[in-house]
């Protein structure tokens, strides 16, 4: 970029300061960045070009269509069941929750009632990946903008259920544990056991993540204040889970319409007041301690209810679940309508699920 193209501003440290004159200058250019696709954070499937001024982010406009799975295509040749493992590599981060969304929506299809111990069960699971994810994103959050100690201390705790998933379903990233119906296999006791302990060393490490970011003058002031996005804007533009909740709007799937065993949980959902980066985080961090409080019941519910086992057929149409993930809200689609000797038939069915990203 030529010189006389960029945007240059020359002023005063502080122009109010009786010997101004003496001072020296600063000096700003607006600089055009190109971020992605061969970035560690865009991973090769997203450009977003950036306009900067010193630290300040003047605009931001991404580049689409750098990524093509072929999912949809995946998807013909196999059967229900045979799908699943391809949903939890849409979004390793939380990877559960792919697997949570997509058998609903063929449980939709195929009219199943789950069993309440599975309702249970994937509940406590989808919630442990809730905090997951949001220990992710606060590690990382933190370490982008100048608070690294919070990123150890926050994946030191992450590992702990990531060796849980381990034992779980033979995984620890890209999972593999809800079938259609139902789950994959109940808890061990060993299972049961090291969640509880988690349970109880987990919420004072919370109150440790946010030590250690509120009182950190440069986290405080890169958040609070910046990126203030309205409610109505929030609504306008299709955000989601925290975010959308961030700017102050009353939305989330688990409440509103309430799936799995959410109905039968106790649980508040924080909203923000301010919609600015401070809220997002806020959100974010008041949503692991409600998960404790939901692994809580249901581990103490899912011991009173009975064992069931169900077959089901399939029948011919569309299924769409959705879920409240801890990033935003998903929703997965499913077509069938090709039926043994040939004859096809439509039936539109949808469902929506809430997750937390």
């Amino acid at each position: 970029m030529a010189m006389e193209d960029q945007r240059t501003t020359v002023y005063k440290i502080d122009p109010a300061h009786p010997e101004s004159d003496t001072l020296p200058t600063l000096r700003t250019e607006e600089l055009l960045l190109n971020m992605g696709p061969q970035h560690p954070a865009t991973h090769g499937v997203l450009k977003v070009i950036l306009e900067l001024e010193g630290e300040r982010l003047v605009k931001s406009t991404p580049v689409l269509g750098y990524l093509h799975r072929g999912v949809e295509k995946l998807a013909e040749a196999g059967t229900y069941h045979q799908f699943i493992p391809h949903t939890d590599r849409l979004d390793y981060v939380c990877a559960m929750y792919n697997n949570f969304a997509y058998c609903r929506a063929v449980e939709k299809l195929m009219n199943i009632t789950v069993p309440d111990r599975a309702e249970y069960l994937r509940t406590i699971v989808a919630e442990v990946q809730r905090i997951i994810g949001h220990q992710f994103w606060l590690g990382t959050q933190a370490l982008d903008i100048g608070a690294m100690g919070v990123f150890f201390y926050c994946f030191r705790d992450r590992e702990i259920l990531m060796d849980w998933f381990d034992e779980l379903c033979g995984a620890r990233l890209t999972t593999s544990w809800y079938r259609i119906g139902g789950v994959e296999r109940d808890f061990t006791p060993s299972l049961l056991e090291k969640l509880k302990q988690f349970l109880d060393y987990f919420p004072p490490k919370i109150d440790e993540y946010q030590v250690f970011l509120e009182t950190n003058r440069i986290w405080i002031g890169r958040t609070k204040g910046v990126a203030i996005i309205s409610a109505e804007d929030a609504v306008s533009f299709g955000l989601s889970g925290p975010t959308l909740r961030g700017s102050g709007v009353d939305y989330d799937l688990r409440k509103a319409q309430s799936y799995s065993a959410y109905p039968k949980c106790e649980f508040s959902v924080p909203l923000g007041k301010n919609g600015d980066t401070y809220d997002r985080y806020w959100i974010r961090v008041q949503e692991l301690y409600e998960s404790v409080k939901i692994i809580r019941q249901c581990l103490e519910r899912h011991r009173c209810s009975g064992d069931d086992a169900r077959r089901h057929r399939l029948t011919p149409g569309k299924g769409a679940g959705g879920l409240e993930t801890p990033r935003y809200y998903r929703l997965r689609h499913r077509h069938r309508y090709l039926l043994p000797g040939n004859h096809h038939q439509e039936r539109p069915s949808y469902l929506h699920r809430s997750v937390h990203r």
